[in-house]
Formats: C-alpha cells, sequence, structure tokens
C-alpha cells in the first residue's frame, strides 16, 4: 500500500516544501474528500477521494460545477497522502506545484448503493478500475450525485466530472462561493497569512510548521491583531440531513429537536438582531427573548431554536403559533451553537468547542437556555424522546464545523413522528357551518414544480382559521400552481405559493400523497420554494 505514494514522494523535496510527508493510512468511519483550489502555474481545483488508504486524485482545470450541463475535465494525477486533506498555505517557488493552496470544499461521501465502509470501498474501487465512479458528495459546498468517467484518451489518465440531476443541482456558479472550507479565509489571506508567519497551516497540529506561540490557526482566521475578526451578519443557518432511525456512536452528541422557530441571534454592544432563516425579524414579535439577550455582556451570534414550552417541558408548535394571542406556555429561546464571540469567528473550530464556549456565557434564565446533549447514546435517547412525545432529536458529529447554509450530513435529525412542510396551494370552499374555507390543498416542490400532496383539513379552530385565511386571500389567483392539476372534494381558489405550513400525517401514499394530514401551523421561517419532500438516507453505521 505504501508503493502508492512513490510517485507523489519522488515529486517533492520534503525539506523544501511544507506539504505532508505522509502515509498511506487505513481509517474507520465514513469515506471522506477535499477540494483543494490550487493557484499554481495555471489556477486549477484539485478533488481527492479517500480510498484504499490514500487520496486518489485529479486536478480539474475549471473547478467542479453543480450544473449537470457541464462536464469538467478531469485528470487523474498521482495518489496523494490521508495528512494532505488538511494541507493549505503556500507550496514555495522552485518546488513541483508550486503556488497557494485553500482547503475548499470537505466532507464525506459514498457510493450511490452505500453499505458498511468495507462495502463501500470494495464498490468504489471496483467502479475506478472499470472508468466510471458514481458517487454522492456531503460536502459544505458540493453535495448530491457526482460521477466521474474515463474518456480513454490521454493514456487512460483522462476523466470527466458530472453532476447528476437532483436537489442540489443548479446553474449557479458554486466556484463563486471562494473561503476555506476550514478556516473561512479567501486564497489572497491564506497566502499573505503563510507569508507573514513562514509557515502554513493545518487541522492536525502534528502537521504544522509554525511557532505554535506566534501562529494559532485561530490567529490566522483573525488577521495579525488577535480577537480582531468582524462579526458574520444575515447568518444562513446550517441544515440537518433526514435520517431513518437512531444509532450509537462514539464522537455525535444526541440533543432534543425542538419543535419551533429556528432562529439566529446578532448579539454586538448591547444590540440585538433576532431573525429567522429567511431573515424575517423576531424582535418585536419576541421582546422578552430580546431583552435578556441585550444583557449578554458578550459580542456573540448564536444558533437556536424559539419555542413555547407545556408544563411537562415538552416544546410543542401549536404552542408557539397561538402563543401571543393565549400568552399560554414558557417563552424560549433555546440556544445549541456559537459561532461567533468577542472577536473569533468559530464557524471553523468543532462543534465540541463551539459548545464549550457557549455553556459558560448564557445567562442561565428561562427566556434564553442552553440545549443540553448526551454523548455516544442516541438509541435511548431517542427512545426517551419518544416516550416523552417529543419530535425526534438531533445527532450532531462533535467535531463537525458550521457549513452556514448548507445541508450536511455531520448533522443528522431523527424523528419519532411523521411531519412534513408543504407549500399551499389552495384552499376549498368551507361545508355547514365551518368558518373560513374547508381544507387547504398542498404540496412540495420537485425541482421548479409544485406536486400535489394532500388536501389538509384537520387541526384548526375558528381562530386560526381566520387567521390563515386573512394571509392567503391576498394571494388569490386564478391559475392553479400545481404541475399538475388535482381533483378537490370541493370547489377550490387557488393561490400563489409562498405561504409554508407544517403538517402531522400517517404515512405517505404511493402516489405521493399524506394519509390523515393534520395542520400544525404556519412556517414564516421557511422559504416555499426550499420545500420539498423529506426522505430519511440511511444512518451511520
Amino acid at each position: 500500500m505504501q508503493q502508492a505514494l512513490s510517485k507523489y514522494r519522488e515529486k517533492r523535496r520534503f525539506d523544501r516544501s511544507p506539504e505532508p510527508r505522509g502515509t498511506a493510512t487505513r481509517r474507520r468511519g465514513p469515506l471522506r474528500f477535499v477540494v483543494q483550489k490550487h493557484a499554481a502555474r495555471r489556477l486549477h481545483y484539485d478533488f481527492r477521494l479517500e480510498m484504499d488508504g490514500v487520496l486518489k486524485s485529479w486536478a480539474v482545470p475549471k473547478g467542479p460545477s453543480l450544473n449537470p450541463k457541464d462536464k469538467r475535465l478531469a485528470l487523474m494525477v498521482e495518489d496523494h497522502p490521508w495528512d494532505y486533506r488538511s494541507f493549505e498555505g503556500i507550496i514555495p517557488e522552485g518546488n513541483y506545484g508550486a503556488g497557494t493552496v485553500m482547503v475548499w470544499d470537505e466532507g464525506t461521501y459514498e457510493p450511490r448503493e452505500a453499505g458498511t465502509r468495507a462495502h463501500n470501498e470494495k464498490l468504489l474501487l471496483e467502479e475506478l478500475a472499470h472508468g466510471r465512479l458514481h458517487f454522492i458528495l456531503h460536502g459544505a459546498k458540493l453535495q448530491g450525485e457526482f460521477a466521474l468517467v474515463r474518456t480513454g484518451r490521454d493514456g487512460g489518465n483522462q476523466w470527466l466530472l458530472i453532476k447528476h440531476r437532483d436537489a442540489y443541482a443548479t446553474d449557479a456558479d458554486v466556484l463563486d462561493e471562494d473561503r476555506s472550507a476550514l478556516t473561512r479565509r479567501t486564497m489572497a489571506q491564506v497566502a499573505a497569512d503563510s507569508v507573514n508567519d513562514g509557515a502554513v497551516w493545518s487541522s492536525d497540529p502534528k502537521h504544522n510548521t509554525a511557532d505554535p506561540k506566534r501562529a494559532t490557526p485561530a490567529r490566522r482566521r483573525r488577521g495579525k491583531n488577535a480577537g480582531s475578526a468582524p462579526m458574520p451578519h444575515r447568518v444562513k443557518p446550517m441544515l440537518a440531513t433526514l435520517v431513518a432511525g437512531p444509532f450509537d456512536r462514539n464522537g455525535w452528541y444526541f440533543e432534543v429537536k425542538w419543535d419551533g422557530f429556528r432562529a439566529i441571534a446578532e448579539v454586538e454592544d448591547g444590540k440585538v438582531r433576532l431573525y429567522s432563516r429567511t431573515q424575517l425579524s423576531y424582535e418585536d414579535r419576541f421582546p422578552t427573548i430580546v431583552r435578556t439577550l441585550a444583557g449578554l455582556k458578550h459580542d456573540a451570534v448564536l444558533d437556536g431554536e424559539i419555542v413555547v414550552l407545556d408544563p411537562q417541558g415538552r416544546a410543542t408548535f401549536q404552542l408557539l403559533q397561538k402563543y401571543q394571542q393565549t400568552g399560554r406556555g414558557t417563552l424560549a429561546y433555546v440556544v445549541f451553537d456559537l459561532l461567533y464571540l468577542d472577536g473569533e469567528d468559530l464557524r471553523s473550530q468543532p462543534l465540541r468547542r463551539r459548545k464549550q464556549l457557549l455553556s459558560h456565557i448564557l445567562p442561565g434564565k428561562s427566556s434564553v437556555m442552553l440545549s443540553e446533549h448526551l454523548e455516544e447514546q442516541g438509541i435511548e435517547f431517542f427512545r426517551a424522546a419518544s416516550r416523552l412525545g417529543l419530535e425526534g432529536i438531533m445527532a450532531k458529529k462533535a467535531d463537525s464545523l458550521y457549513h452556514e447554509g448548507k445541508r450536511s450530513r455531520d448533522w443528522l435529525k431523527i424523528k419519532s413522528r411523521q411531519q412534513q412542510d408543504v407549500v399551499i396551494g389552495g384552499f376549498t370552499e368551507p361545508r355547514g357551518t365551518r368558518q373560513a374555507f374547508g381544507a387547504l390543498v398542498v404540496g412540495v416542490f420537485e425541482g421548479t414544480k409544485l406536486a400535489y400532496a394532500g388536501h389538509v383539513g384537520g387541526g384548526f379552530d375558528n381562530r386560526t382559521l381566520a387567521d390563515v385565511y386573512r394571509r392567503l386571500e391576498p394571494l388569490i389567483q386564478s391559475t392553479c400552481p400545481f404541475s399538475n392539476k388535482p381533483k378537490t372534494n370541493a370547489p377550490v381558489r387557488w393561490v400563489k405559493p409562498a405561504l409554508v405550513c407544517e403538517v402531522a400525517f400517517q404515512e405517505w401514499t404511493q402516489d405521493g400523497q399524506m394519509r390523515q394530514p393534520i395542520f400544525l401551523g404556519l412556517r414564516e421561517d421557511k422559504p416555499a420554494a426550499a420545500v420539498k419532500r423529506e426522505r430519511p438516507s440511511a444512518a451511520p453505521r
């Protein structure tokens, strides 16, 4: 296996380059990938897949794309050592590949027919040998299904990197996202910091070449003056992937899946911004939370959930929806992550450290509280959550970074009951003594098309009926928003598909409809275009 790195070592002089000499390494856990932006003689992107103890590597001149129409040339090069995945800095002039290297993206991956790690690796090596690799990426920037296909030209080293059509496909240029997935630095900052410190940074301290007293990773992210990183604003929260069931795993944290409004809080000089993932302000709506946060005595960016707790301490979405009318329950901002603290950007720090810092700064008041977690024992924690009637649990890798605005398998959600966000596309006329409307006609997006998912007639009281109708009335239109016009159980009025609601239901039918859906509340914190049917993937093994 060590012979796999012979070409890599022949091309490098490790006494003159900070690149790791490395060894072929057998690991446990999911397979990893990395994409490194490399400003050598010609700018390109190095695409690397962990396989057989090394990083199988391709140079992609135009960089990866999320557009299935793009077929990007990928030239297979020598295998790189596992340690190279976190290399970021400058390869000095006179060395092979001289130039600046940045970790543009990184994460986990698996074949389409995923199983155990041994199964995955065997299947991928077979596909590699046959010149046609199919795999699914879970990165900060690259997600979904890709293929690497050998063209047969140029001695067998010429391949094409192709994105498959799926929920992550887009014609937007992903290369515009131009900061390091590890350190949030730009290429210019990586180059400047490496020159200033006389070294490069690696996520593995064993491979740092700098004097730790004068050049720490935190210092490199913040610049020359410690504590000087700007506070991030208008943050898009990191998202979780739905999986089929709970699991036990060392290195994972398990916590309650809170049933409320996701909210980011920015606290700066005693002033507070509290907003949803769609940038909707919550400051006027939840002033008690804002007042508590204003007394934090730290500049910080927090991620959490606004909830209303019942007497048993359970968060229920229905209580939250009605809180401003009824005042029932205990309003709280439950905080589970810390993205920035007093001049340090923590998004590139592991969750373990972010949680530790968070536990020390929260005020200990009921209106702003810490989301506690349990380590390793996810199955029993899920059983306890189910017995208490909670929505489900979250599973998060303790060493996970904060991938802003991205859905990742580093964060997973496991539901104890079927719930789904849906887009309202119309409503039927009421019958008998019912007011406002009979049922909502709802759907989920499949690409850009709205697919019908059922009628939602249960879960309303008179006040909720009136409130929902008031919001729907300005959206009434003559055309049906669904890709295929559904048959309704009463005369219908169509609306612009802009409002999102959450429903509970028994199961999905074979024709893609929800059985016995019950209205839980409107989701003002979620954009309609992002609503897709949640399909659970396999839990980690």
